[in-house]
């Protein structure tokens, strides 16, 4: 399967499960490689909308434009109500949805929409130790730590920035993706997985891992989150220092490959490892490399990022099998017990992947 066969496959897949999820999202992963019908409670929903809203792009299909819209409004009733709201990952579930509807269709409701979800991150902010904290309580001592995904989640708060003019939502992003740099990536450009800080002193205090293989290896998916987020926070900050700790993040992830370039759940394990592999950062690391390469050239990591691509293309689609997903062998956390299936954030990152490919001057939605 070539890239223009991944797509037309990719939009087959999303007319196919229009009806059955068209009043709900995918669950996060699927069982035998079939996701389940899943309420609008996850940090994941969102890549559901995002795939829509890229099927309609490549589309103008108007029953897929009908289901996009319609969970974009889901997205605002779970604002309404303040569904499962309190952790950061408002990027995630509302750049896909409410910023994605407002980019492609100028609704003034999904913009509004948009803006109260960076309220909800910029509730998350914490000015002492200057980035946002990722999960728990805000007053207890033992959640004052951030994630590398988070790098994914601030481009909310840079668009929100841009479309009200008030600074305070690009100065959080900004300061978070400071401290994201100095403390996250390790000398040698891998990564953290999450890093904690000491509440009362403000000073740093370790690195570990929630979902790698240990603290000191490097997370392939958060080593992918490193790549997108570095190079989405240039995009919209131009700013030149970024651009060593992005080469070197991407250095390091290619040169963690397979022979296939295709990377198992963890870059510390190699071919004859017998571990899974993870389809999802190939994905999102494709997507990192593909929005640099808009605004710093780079043949060797482009290379890398079609080689990537095609892997994903020829040897990882579901075609032809059992399944409501489109990305096999993607890994969510081995540690916690999952196995290798289909995830919404593998699903999404290829599909965006595909229509960077052949769409290079795609409007993105983060």
């Amino acid at each position: 399967m070539n890239i223009h066969q991944a797509r037309e496959f990719t939009i087959k897949r999303v007319k196919e499960t229009l009806d059955y999820f068209y009043d709900c999202f995918p669950s996060e992963q699927s069982e035998n490689y079939i996701y389940k019908k899943f309420k609008n409670v996850s940090w994941t929903t969102g890549f559901y909308e995002g795939l829509l809203w890229l099927a309609y792009e490549w589309t103008g299909n108007e029953s897929i434009f009908k289901s996009a819209k319609h969970h974009s409004r889901l997205f605002g009733k779970r604002l309404d109500e303040n569904i499962e709201l309190d952790h950061h990952d408002m990027g995630f579930l509302f750049t896909l949805s409410s910023v994605a509807d407002y980019k492609i269709t100028g609704d003034e409701t999904a913009k509004k929409d948009g803006i109260r979800a960076a309220d909800k991150l910029m509730a998350r902010y914490r000015p002492d130790v200057k980035f946002i904290q990722a999960w728990g309580d805000m007053k207890d001592p033992k959640s004052c730590r951030f994630i590398v995904d988070c790098l994914l989640n601030i481009p909310l708060l840079f668009w929100a920035g841009e479309i009200t003019g008030d600074t305070k939502y690009r100065d959080a992003a900004v300061n978070h993706m400071n401290t994201a740099v100095k403390y996250i990536i390790r000398p040698d450009f891998s990564t953290h997985h999450t890093f904690f800080f000491d509440p009362k002193t403000k000073l740093p205090l370790r690195g570990e891992t929630h979902q790698g293989y240990s603290d000191t290896s490097a997370w392939a998916r958060g080593q992918a989150w490193a790549v997108y987020g570095l190079a989405l926070c240039y995009a919209y900050t131009r700013d030149e220092g970024l651009l060593e700790y992005f080469d070197g993040v991407t250095e390091y992830f290619i040169s963690h490959l397979p022979k296939n370039y295709v990377p198992y759940w963890d870059l510390i394990f190699t071919d004859g490892s017998g571990e899974e592999r993870d389809t999802s950062a190939a994905a999102v690391a494709v997507c990192g490399i593909l929005e640099m390469e808009k605004h710093r050239p780079r043949g060797d990591f482009k290379a890398a990022a079609d080689k990537m691509l095609c892997a994903l293309c020829e040897a990882y689609t579901t075609e032809g099998m059992d399944s409501n997903g489109i990305l096999k062998e993607g890994m969510y956390s081995k540690k916690h017990g999952h196995k290798s299936e289909c995830n919404t954030w593998g699903d999404y990152f290829f599909a965006e992947a595909l229509m960077r490919a052949e769409n290079p001057e795609w409007k993105k939605y983060w």
